[in-house]
C-alpha cells in the first residue's frame, strides 16, 4: 500500500539530486574502537530514556556486560549491542538496552567509520547512529543511521541553529525530504536525506551481510556514504590507517558548505549508538501503525522477550580518521539526547520519506 503513496511525493515538495562528486582531502587514522577494547572508551548512559520517552532502561556498563547487552563476542571480535531479548517486562515496567556516546569529540576535519553487519530492526525498536555537540542545537547533530518499526531505508540528516540550508547538494540519486536544518522550521524537521538502497535498513541490511557508514565533517561540508558488504572500497577492506574521501565516489548525502558553513554551525562530535524502544517516535499510534499491528508497549515491550532477537547492532569497528588535530578529549556526552519535543514534531515526516519506496 505504500506503493500508492509514492504519487504524492510531487504535491509534498520533495527532490532528488544526482550530481557530481566533490574534491576531498586525505585524513590519518586517529582512533579505532575495535576488538576486545571496544567499550573501553565509551559512556554508557545508565538512565531510563528520559530524552525520547522510550519505554527503555539505557542500562550502566557493569549490568551491559553482566547482561550481555554490550559486550565482544569472543568468536568473531565483534562488538554486540543489543536489546535484552531474554527476560520478560512486567506490566508498567521498561525492558533494558544500551545507549553509549564516545568520550572524546571529534571536531571539523574528521572522518568517522562503523562497520556495520546486523542493525536493529522490529516493531517497537528505534536504533541510531548518529552525533551531537554537547549542547544541542548549538554545534549541531549529524544522523547518519535511523529508523523504526519495519521501515526498510535508512535516512540520514542534520539539526543545527538558524542559518544552514542543504543547496546544491554533491549526493547520488537519494530522496531529498527537506532542505531547511533549523531546528526551529518546519517544526524541527531538520535537512532530511533517504537512501533508495533497500540493503541500507533493516533486514534486508543484515541478509546482505551489513555494510559501512562513512560521515566526513569538513569545512568544504558534510558527506555521508552507505556501502554495502559486497561493495565495500579496498581501501577500508584493507585497513589503511589513511582514506582520502575524494576515491569514494558520489555521496549518499551531502550538505554542503555554500548552504551551511560547517565551521559556524558544528562543533565537536561525540558519536552516539542507541536502541530505544516505542519512545515520541517509533512509539507515536500514527508511525507504528504504518509498519506494525497492535500496541507498541503492551504487545512488543512486555511480551514475549523473543521480539527482539533481531534487536541488536554487530559492528566490526568504529574508526575515526582526522586531517589534523581534531580529537577533542573528554569525559564523553553521557547526557547528550534529543529532546522528546524535537523528536516528536520530526518523526511523522521522516516516516513518511521512509516509506516511500516501499
Amino acid at each position: 500500500m505504500f506503493k500508492a503513496q509514492y504519487a504524492s511525493i510531487a504535491s509534498l515538495g520533495l527532490l532528488v539530486f544526482v550530481v557530481q562528486p566533490a574534491a576531498a582531502v586525505s585524513y590519518n587514522l586517529v582512533k579505532d574502537y575495535s576488538g576486545s577494547t571496544f567499550f573501553d572508551e565509551w559512556v554508557f548512559y545508565d538512565h531510563f530514556d528520559n530524552l525520547t520517552n522510550g519505554d527503555a532502561v539505557f542500562v550502566s556498563a557493569s549490568t551491559a556486560a553482566s547482561s550481555k547487552l554490550a559486550f565482544v563476542d569472543s568468536g568473531s571480535g565483534h562488538a554486540i549491542v543489543k536489546v535484552d531479548n531474554t527476560s520478560q517486562v512486567p506490566s508498567n515496567e521498561k525492558r533494558n538496552t544500551v545507549r553509549i556516546s564516545t568520550k572524546d569529540r571529534y571536531a571539523v576535519g574528521s572522518v568517522w567509520v562503523a562497520d556495520m553487519f546486523h542493525v536493529p530492526f522490529g516493531c517497537s525498536v528505534w536504533p541510531a547512529w548518529w552525533s551531537q555537540a554537547p549542547d544541542w542545537p548549538i554545534g549541531g547533530e549529524i544522523d547518519t543511521f535511523e529508523g523504526v518499526n519495519q521501515v526498510t531505508h535508512n535516512q540520514m540528516g542534520l539539526h543545527t541553529t538558524t542559518g544552514c540550508n542543504q543547496v546544491s547538494p554533491v549526493q547520488s540519486s537519494t530522496l531529498v525530504n527537506s532542505t531547511n536544518c533549523d531546528h526551529l522550521a518546519d517544526s524541527n524537521l531538520g535537512c532530511i536525506v533517504t537512501n533508495p538502497d533497500a540493503a541500507s535498513y533493516g533486514q534486508a541490511f543484515s541478509a546482505a551481510g551489513g555494510g559501512i557508514f562513512v560521515t566526513e565533517l569538513a569545512s568544504s561540508g558534510i558527506s555521508i556514504w552507505f556501502f554495502e558488504r559486497k561493495n565495500i572500497p579496498s581501501i577500508f577492506s584493507s585497513n589503511s590507517s589513511t582514506i582520502d574521501t575524494s576515491t569514494l565516489g558520489t555521496p549518499t548525502a551531502n550538505w554542503p558548505t555554500g548552504g551551511c558553513d560547517v565551521n559556524k554551525f558544528f562543533e565537536p562530535q561525540a558519536l552516539i549508538l542507541d536502541i530505544t524502544l516505542c519512545g515520541d517516535f517509533a512509539g507515536a499510534p500514527t508511525v507504528f501503525s504504518q509498519t506494525c499491528s497492535g500496541n507498541c508497549y503492551t504487545d512488543y515491550v512486555i511480551g514475549p522477550p523473543s521480539t527482539y532477537d533481531n534487536a541488536y547492532f554487530e559492528l566490526g569497528y568504529v574508526r575515526v580518521y582526522g586531517s589534523g588535530n581534531t580529537v577533542v578529549k573528554g569525559n564523553g556526552a553521557a547526557q547528550i539526547g534529543l529532546s522528546s519535543a524535537y523528536t516528536w514534531l520530526f518523526c511523522g515526516t521522516l516516516l513518511l520519506g521512509m516509506l516511500w519506496f516501499n
